[in-house]
């Protein structure tokens, strides 16, 4: 795992290792710079012809050393000095300084020139308000030239915390971070300003932020072989959980097919599918392995004794919004004492019945997409967009549930955890049933002994990660929900023999 802290929790960690670890800020600051030129030459960029735009802050202090260690290998280097003087930083003006004096070309006017590079030095991971008048023509220039273009730490213009565009932004194919890569960075829209990113070490630990619960952190595929529920040899179909789909009103049987489909996709011992007596037909020959019950309206004995038969509920994908669908789930967050974990359907009807929510000591996982938790909070969606982390958090702070909120960017968040932020994924996975495959692979993995965040944080990256192999198979268009489940299962199959 990685983390992906905002500007102030990645400051905090900055003090920390100055004043308490006592680096000194310039030695950081030197380091820094040599990790942005080594990124830019592994990657081959050229810098014959060198431009960075320095601003009065410790990021310009970076850029003016990167000018330096270029100038030094016999590169043409300028800086365009976008900052006041007045407000220099101690350890920027004495970059400022050395690079004057090696003969650097420093100039305030933006030029009239053609680059090969363009390095973007001129706001940190501080900015918190809209760029506007001469900065805001310096990183519009910036952006009109045609040449690579490199961002030190976070591209200018880019909120750290939320991604968004504070006015304007520079718009980098290369964005080489300090320690850890920034929330703003991975988050929409921010992330198509940042292109590449990539992580450097200058001094800073990432374990710093390992007590502080509001950093986000993200999983890379090396993680996945620690993270599955292990499987012994010693073990029948029973050690790996019994699973209870309440799924699929009538006309419904496809929802009720790919999660459960899904959870046994990722191992989970034993699935029964409760469902319309209409899908009975179609869910045997589909998925012959699967147990099938039926209702025809909501059968309070019936439900009971399956509750209390299964390790595991998956409740609402397909479900309907009829009375009958809601005394089935209302009798489930009543009743059951084993992991629920609510979808589609099921969330739609819970917005009616919030105080059910907060009353029900059912552990639960919510995975709402926007417009869902729109409804379960309140909210518009263009609020929770902008805000998606912390009004996650905030949300599981009121309600005792692991939410999973699902986008582009999908978060998963409990009270008292580390969000974690899911990166994997594609836009070819924007299709009809995503969503139920995903809760069924959350549950599969619940049924087999994981904790509720764990099995909802590997369950959305295991999910996201199988949408990258159907996408490499299929295409960006072609990919159907069921390709999902067979991109899963290449990807546990790659676990198993240990490829990456």
């Amino acid at each position: 795992m990685r983390y992906l802290p905002d500007g102030v929790q990645m400051r905090s960690a900055d003090t920390y290792t100055i004043e308490e670890l006592g680096v000194p800020s310039i030695v950081l600051m030197e380091r820094a710079a040599l990790k942005v030129v080594e990124a830019m030459h592994e990657r081959e960029i050229d810098t014959a012809r060198t431009l960075v735009v320095c601003g009065s802050g410790n990021n310009g202090g970076d850029g003016f050393a990167v000018a330096r260690l270029l100038a030094e290998e016999g590169m043409h280097v300028e800086v365009l000095f976008a900052g006041k003087e007045s407000s220099l930083s101690r350890e920027c003006a004495i970059q400022k300084k050395i690079a004057e004096r090696m003969g650097i070309k420093i100039f305030t006017e933006i030029p009239q020139k053609e680059y090969t590079v363009i390095i973007d030095a001129v706001f940190g991971v501080g900015l918190s308000r809209e760029i506007t008048g001469r900065y805001c023509d310096i990183i519009r220039w910036m952006n009109g030239q045609d040449c690579r273009k490199a961002a030190v730490d976070i591209p200018s213009g880019v909120c750290a915390r939320t991604g968004q565009i504070l006015g304007t932004a520079f718009c980098a194919d290369l964005t080489v971070s300090m320690a850890c890569v920034k929330a703003g960075c991975e988050l929409f829209p921010g992330k198509k300003c940042a292109g590449e990113t990539v992580a450097v070490p200058i001094g800073i630990s990432p374990d710093f932020f390992r007590s502080d619960p509001e950093v986000c952190f993200t999983y890379d595929r090396a993680d996945i072989p620690a993270l599955l529920p292990p499987r012994k040899a010693d073990s029948h179909k029973g050690s790996y959980g019994r699973v209870l789909m309440i799924t699929g009103s009538r006309g419904m049987a496809g929802a009720c097919y790919l999660s459960a489909r899904a959870a046994y996709a990722v191992g989970a011992g034993l699935v029964q599918v409760y469902t319309a007596e209409e899908n009975r037909m179609v869910i045997q020959q589909l998925l012959p392995e699967a147990i099938v019950s039926c209702y025809r309206g909501y059968d309070p004995e019936q439900l009971s004794a399956l509750l209390r038969w299964a390790d595991t509920v998956c409740i609402g994908c397909g479900l309907g919004t009829t009375g009958a669908s809601e005394d089935i789930l209302l009798h489930t967050l009543r009743e059951a004492d084993t992991p629920c974990i609510i979808d589609a359907d099921g969330l739609n009807i819970l917005s009616r019945h919030m105080e059910a929510l907060k009353k029900s000591s059912v552990p639960l996982i919510l995975t709402p997409h926007m417009k869902e938790m729109s409804r379960l909070t309140g909210r518009s969606v263009a609020e929770l967009a902008e805000s998606r982390l912390d009004l996650v958090r905030k949300f599981t702070e009121e309600y005792p549930v692991v939410c999973v909120l699902k986008d582009s960017r999908t978060a998963a968040a409990m009270k008292g955890r580390h969000t974690f932020l899911n990166l994997a994924g594609n836009s070819a996975m924007a299709k009809a049933g995503s969503g139920d495959v995903l809760a069924g692979v959350i549950t599969g993995l619940s049924a087999q002994g994981m904790e509720l965040f764990e099995s909802a944080c590997l369950g959305v990256f295991l999910h996201a990660c199988g949408g990258d192999e159907a996408r490499g198979k299929k295409g960006a268009y072609s990919v159907l929900a069921g390709d999902l489940i067979a991109g899963i299962e290449a990807v546990l199959r790659k676990q198993d023999r240990g490829e990456e």
